[in-house]
């Protein structure tokens, strides 16, 4: 006798109905038994692998009703309507009455012309005013009886699906044309249907196939009970997907964050910080930045109402740095006695830089202004002005601000890395070369320099980094050399190299995001597949 077939209560209940109803189409078994389709599926695969099943594939089309399909029918699709107005209207109607009865009946005029035609109800004419619409002899005929796409939607009760080979060939055609591009209606797909059939060898395998218990464990029940000889477990595939597995990690934007701060450090560089909040006197006045430039305007700034002033270095008689609102490397001392009459003497008239200045006189009460800080250099020119002499190596980063329309790179609020060297030796070539390290240490190989203006700096470069997997060369901010306008009245007489950049955008680079937005999004799911290594 041959060995005898088991099968699990899901296979051998697609067995059972494959031959009492074969040839029949997956769908329908699933159906008949109750049985999860993939489940249906697994069967029929391992049942024709030995033989016993035979799975026919053929292409077939079906029409999904679309929700509110039921509504548009039965209150009058736009053509219907159309094809009754002209009726009322004895047969035809000028183009620009039928147009405004249209929109009195809110009704696209190009809808009700378009399927009108494909309809073959309406076409259009010339009358002796001009552009008229007429209903046509099919048009008459079509108001007393039902298109077969109507029909086939109502047949369905406005619900569900159906195949079209089951109608014949005309009709097919003539639901394709209806309802191909009508998804307010319907929308139609090809699908591969697969049949199934059991073989002469499976027929005659299913009489000796007998149905176990399939589990994954045995319970001490089950042994007791002799249970167990009944039940089958089930085999481990170890070639399955394994269930996803996301470790915590740090955020992506704080994860850019924190390997800035270690690339800084581990060059040799002091962390400085300075707040949120500034005076425009170090946000603005000590980079030799003139109080009438747009930057300083409410619209690229913002100032705080309260508090509305700060006193300017050297107001407040016995204030350590970090009361006044700086927090700077052990040692450091700020003198404000002379520092703001200086920075005054250099906007008006250059002082000992030997530059013209602004030609203006300097306000005291715009220096006292309070802004929120548009760039992180106010930190490091704090430490600049407490640490004059060389050597000295500084680094900030953290949030500025600027009075920005939020789009997919722009954000009123943003984090920013500055930093400065203080040397005898420093220059260009070596400014280049500490920010080529650091650029490396971040994962950017290729990293040139492009001539470049900015205010403070002089000269000036943009750095430019090459990103391999968009091909393109991509700016990530600006650098240069202070002019001896900044640098001589904070009481450094030493060359001081600076750079200011923003982290956003090495982010957007780094982790493939086109929005900024994107780095503050709350999508949890989207987040924790922010693979570790980038």
């Amino acid at each position: 006798m041959a060995d005898e077939i088991l099968l699990n209560e899901a296979a051998y209940a697609v067995w059972r109905v494959v031959k009492e109803r074969g040839p029949i189409e997956v769908g329908e078994v699933v159906k008949q038994t109750g049985v999860d389709q993939a489940q249906v599926s697994a069967a029929a695969t391992e049942a024709a692998e030995h033989g016993h099943f035979r799975v026919d594939e053929r292409e077939r089309e079906e029409l999904t009703v679309s929700e509110g399909a039921r509504e548009l029918v039965e209150g009058g699709l736009p053509e219907q309507r159309a094809a009754k107005k002209l009726l009322d209207a004895g047969g035809k109607m000028p183009m620009g009455d039928f147009a405004a009865w249209a929109k009195s009946e809110n009704i696209a005029v190009n809808d009700a012309i378009k399927w009108g035609t494909a309809r073959g109800t309406i076409e259009r004419g010339k009358g002796e005013g001009g552009a008229v619409l007429v209903l046509t002899n099919a048009g008459r005929e079509a108001l007393a009886s039902t298109d077969v796409d109507v029909t086939l939607l109502r047949s369905l009760n406005y619900h569900g699906s159906a195949y079209l080979d089951g109608l014949d060939a005309t009709d097919q055609s003539r639901v394709r044309e209806l309802l191909s591009k009508r998804p307010e209606l319907a929308k139609l797909k090809k699908r591969t249907s697969r049949v199934l059939s059991l073989t002469d060898a499976g027929k005659k395998a299913f009489e000796r196939a007998r149905k176990i218990v399939e589990r994954n464990t045995l319970t001490p029940e089950d042994l007791e009970s002799g249970a167990w000889r009944e039940i089958r477990l089930r085999p481990y595939d170890v070639k399955l997907a394994a269930k996803d597995v996301y470790p915590a990690k740090m955020h992506p934007l704080r994860k850019i964050i924190e390997q800035t701060r270690r690339a800084f450090l581990e060059m040799g560089f002091s962390e400085v910080v300075s707040p949120m909040i500034e005076s425009a006197f170090w946000n603005f006045d000590a980079l030799f930045q003139p109080q009438d430039h747009p930057a300083r305007d409410m619209q690229d700034t913002f100032y705080m109402a309260d508090p509305a002033e700060a006193p300017l270095p050297g107001e407040e008689r016995g204030a350590r740095s970090e009361e006044r609102g700086a927090r700077l490397p052990a040692g450091s001392k700020l003198d404000g006695s002379s520092l703001v009459d200086r920075v005054r003497r250099t906007h008006e008239d250059g002082w000992e830089t030997g530059s013209e200045g602004w030609g203006y006189t300097w306000s005291p009460e715009r220096s006292k202004q309070v802004v929120l800080r548009t760039h992180t250099t106010a930190a490091t020119i704090r430490a600049l002005a407490a640490n004059p002499n060389p050597p000295g190596k500084f680094f900030c980063v953290g949030w500025t601000y600027r009075n920005e329309t939020i789009s997919f790179k722009h954000l009123p609020v943003f984090h920013q890395v500055d930093g400065i060297i203080i040397d005898e030796e420093a220059n260009l070539a070596s400014l280049m070369g500490t920010l080529q390290e650091f650029y490396s240490k971040m994962g950017f190989g290729r990293v040139k320099f492009k001539p470049a203006f900015y205010p403070y700096t002089e000269p000036s470069v943009d750095v430019v980094v090459y990103m391999d997997s968009r091909g393109k060369w991509l700016e990530m901010g600006g650098a240069g050399i202070f002019r001896p306008e900044v640098t001589l009245p904070l009481g450094c007489k030493y060359p001081v190299l600076a750079w200011g950049l923003g982290i956003e955008r090495l982010a957007m680079l780094r982790f493939g995001l086109s929005d900024i937005r994107d780095l503050y999004g709350t999508n949890l799911n989207e987040l924790e597949k922010v693979p570790l290594w980038r």
